[in-house]
């Protein structure tokens, strides 16, 4: 398969199969102005602005159907086969500034950010020199416009048909992962974590149809969810998910491909749970060394184990003038603090990071 073919088939099979009609909107979608203003050609500032808008309306329509009563397609289909019509007001369990909050804790630059790196989009990014020597790519104002930008394109490609917008938009945000209880499980998310621990992410393939039994010739090996949810009908849609080559494929199904790829992700989870296959936070760092701790702490911390550790330095002189360094290290998540003295700043502060990140290693699960 060509650069080119792969490039296209790895980001769609993120966004719900969505195959462009104009590849060229998708490389589009990847193009910094810097790159263009050296090599000429349209870049992705305009889809930005055009997928902006787009995410706010998908958005607010996935508030309104989590918290309202507004009837579904299938609903609406249902009454009027019944010859019955669809006279209820509309009613919201949140108010409007309920509703507003909730919305910009979706949309903000660092949700958005967070899930560009775990599709690992951001290593598609198409850069002037400049951009790429200050390795802007890493930047979340830059992730988050290339996730606008993503969804722009779709916004063009498909000629604004919402349903593959929704689509698209609910599978990149992954939306419950924010807005869900801490009681409820999001399975998504921990099998996204649980391939980025390998250097990869899920590979996910989605059906408008719910089960049928041409499933098993095509998906042999796969595993599926046999209950209610698999049921036959139009408004029931089926996501695989594969997130090893030795591991089997998972089935799940949903009214939605979003809902598909929750009970998808569910039963992978409960695989690789079943089989002593997750990673724990002791498989992060192959080592804990003094000369590394600093490292090694901030290594977890920025894979959200915890919040980025704080240290506190402070110099006095003993009876000979010398100077003698304090450095206390301590983690917001955890009720311990480590204090170190030494004469030389760099040492002290090694050494109680060393320490923090033994007591973490230690007692992170038991959080």
């Amino acid at each position: 398969m060509e650069e080119k073919d792969l490039f296209e088939k790895l980001v769609g099979q993120q966004v719900g199969n969505y195959t462009f009609r104009n590849p060229n909107l998708l490389r589009q979608a990847f193009k910094r102005r810097s790159y263009t203003e050296e090599n000429g050609g349209e870049n992705n500032e305009v889809l930005e602005f055009i997928g902006d808008k787009a995410i706010d309306i998908a958005v607010v329509r996935y508030l309104t159907n989590k918290y309202g009563n507004a009837p579904t397609k299938e609903e609406l289909r249902q009454k009027q086969w019944l010859g019955e019509k669809y006279e209820d007001e509309f009613s919201c369990e949140l108010d409007e500034g309920q509703l507003t909050q909730l919305k910009q804790r979706l949309v903000q630059k660092d949700t958005l950010a967070r899930r560009i790196d775990e599709l690992a989009f951001a290593d598609f990014l198409i850069m002037g020199r400049g951009d790429v020597l200050n390795n802007r790519s890493q930047e979340k104002s830059v992730k988050e416009d290339l996730f606008e930008a993503i969804i722009g394109a779709i916004a063009i490609d498909s000629n604004w048909d919402f349903e593959k917008i929704q689509d698209a938009v609910e599978l990149m945000l992954n939306p419950d992962s924010i807005l869900n209880s801490d009681e409820e499980i999001d399975y998504v998310r921990l099998i996204y974590e649980w391939d980025e621990s390998f250097g990869c992410v899920p590979w996910f393939k989605y059906s408008d149809r719910g089960y049928s039994e041409g499933m098993l010739l095509t998906h042999p090996d796969a595993i599926f969810q046999f209950d209610n949810s698999s049921r036959r009908g139009s408004n029931t849609r089926t996501c695989f998910v594969k997130i090893r080559s030795d591991i089997p494929e998972f089935a799940g199904f949903g009214s939605s491909k979003n809902e598909a790829r929750k009970a998808a992700c569910k039963l992978a989870y409960e695989y690789i749970e079943k089989n002593d296959m997750l990673f724990t936070i002791r498989d992060e760092i192959d080592e804990p060394t003094l000369e590394m701790a600093i490292n090694q702490l901030e290594i977890l911390a920025r894979r959200d184990y915890f919040s980025l550790p704080k240290y506190v330095a402070e110099e006095r002189h003993d009876e000979n003038g010398n100077p003698v360094w304090q450095v206390s290290c301590s983690i917001e998540e955890f009720d311990v603090s480590y204090t170190i003295e030494s004469s030389s700043k760099k040492s002290a502060k090694k050494e109680a990071a060393f320490e923090m990140l033994k007591y973490v290693l230690d007692n992170y699960e038991e959080e």
